[in-house]
């Protein structure tokens, strides 16, 4: 249903979303830029007020007013600390879309964060860059001033790319892996997009844990990209196209559990329901997909696996990715997996819940205050002095590594199951 008010483009969902702030500003300090800026235009209430005067203008709008909107990181921060509810990320998600199709964005612009999409969201092509970017001098990692240009219009603002695999490949884990203990369950997992490239060791030790968990563990090969990055950047309906393609390739399996080891792919699914709401034809099989999506230490802490094996001697601090602790709710599953290996000193980092400044591709779109967000959380790393960081989402784990490595530090940046795989030998 479309609200009237707002020419065709902005839904009464909207509408209601965005009444429920009651600009009680409990928002304020749980916004990575507000804090760092104390901007209210900046903060979550604020880019409310702007969305709704922008919607009752028939999306008029003037370039600070777009800049302000496109500078939320879409963390969804303010979500955990609203008291009335108020769904901020669906709301920006639709109106980036509403504000697309009104022309906000410059025509090179929007072509070029498609494109950096299409490349992110392709394996083969993906790895076919990253190979290309290897056989450039090192001091090509920070990208030509022009592409910064082209996807945010900040001049002089030069592009850090997050770490990558000396010897990047093409991840193909096996359509289905039997359990190494007595069978529990029968699980799917999700190969994913930039996992399968960047992180394709951190999705062969998700089946290795899954399997001695007592799982028989599906890989559909024709599983593709969840839709996150095209939701996040407000492309609603190419989401929607690769949430159809996704439940359509676990189809084919009885599955009890969908297990995904990206925070944000999980967030996005979890919330297939809704981003199907309106599809008559996939509606119901997109809540009943949803409903068995699970964080992979949510679906370990809930499965009460065997005690951990063998040990991993560290000490380890925790980051909360925002997708799987704002958007997911999933916080204590980690930290109790990670506390029961023997040997594992667990230790939460300052400030655990607030973003690194990845956030999808606003590493990218937004440099400086990327960087900004990475040199607070790196500060935080070394305060610990851990010698190892475990978070569950690949963007935070590539940022946070080129973090410590332009620090110096000697700090291994893991996710969750690769300590479970390490620690059993792995």
């Amino acid at each position: 249903m479309r609200d009237a008010s707002s020419p065709g483009l902005l839904s009464a969902d909207f509408e209601d979303r965005t009444l429920r702030c009651i600009r009680c500003g409990l928002c304020l300090d749980a916004c990575p830029t507000f804090r760092l800026t104390g901007n209210e235009a900046q903060s979550p209430r604020g880019r409310i007020r702007l969305m709704r005067d922008a919607a009752a203008a028939g999306l008029a709008t003037d370039a600070p007013a777009s800049s302000q909107l496109d500078a939320c990181l879409g963390c969804r921060a303010c979500e955990a600390a609203c008291p009335s509810g108020v769904g901020y990320g669906a709301a920006l998600e639709e109106f980036r879309e509403a504000s697309d199709q009104a022309g906000w964005r410059p025509g090179l612009e929007r072509l070029a964060r498609r494109a950096l999409i299409e490349a992110l969201t392709r394996p083969r092509l993906l790895l076919a860059l990253l190979r290309a970017a290897h056989a450039l001098p090192s001091r090509c990692r920070v990208l030509p001033r022009w592409v910064a240009l082209t996807l945010t219009g900040q001049r002089g603002a030069p592009v850090v790319l997050p770490a990558t695999p000396h010897r990047p490949r093409l991840g193909r884990l096996p359509a289905k892996a039997q359990a190494l203990a007595p069978r529990r369950a029968a699980v799917g997992v999700l190969e994913g997009c930039v996992m399968r490239v960047l992180f394709a060791e951190t999705n062969e030790a998700t089946v290795r844990v899954l399997q001695r968990a007592g799982c028989d563990v599906f890989a559909p090969c024709e599983a593709g990209c969840c839709g996150a990055l095209d939701a996040h950047a407000g492309r609603l309906e190419a989401a929607r196209r690769k949430a159809r393609a996704l439940i359509d390739a676990f189809r084919a399996h009885a599955l009890d559990a969908i297990v995904v080891n990206s925070a944000g792919c999980g967030s996005a699914m979890k919330a297939y329901g809704t981003l199907l709401a309106g599809d008559p034809q996939y509606a119901e099989q997109a809540r009943a997909f949803a409903a068995r999506v699970r964080d992979a230490s949510e679906y370990l802490a809930e499965a009460g696996g065997p005690p951990p094996e063998g040990r991993f001697d560290a000490l380890v601090a925790y980051h909360d990715a925002c997708h799987l602790a704002h958007a997911q709710r999933v916080t204590a599953a980690p930290r109790r997996l990670l506390s029961a290996v023997p040997g594992l000193r667990l230790v939460d980092l300052p400030e655990s819940d607030t973003c690194c400044g990845s956030a999808g591709i606003y590493n990218l779109t937004h440099p400086r205050m990327a960087v900004r967000l990475l040199e607070r959380k790196v500060d935080a790393i070394a305060a610990t002095g851990a010698a190892v960081v475990a978070a569950g989402n690949p963007g935070c784990i590539a940022w946070m590594r080129e973090g410590v490595r332009r620090r110096g530090l000697a700090v291994r940046v893991l996710h969750p199951v690769e300590i479970l795989d390490e620690a059993a030998g792995g």
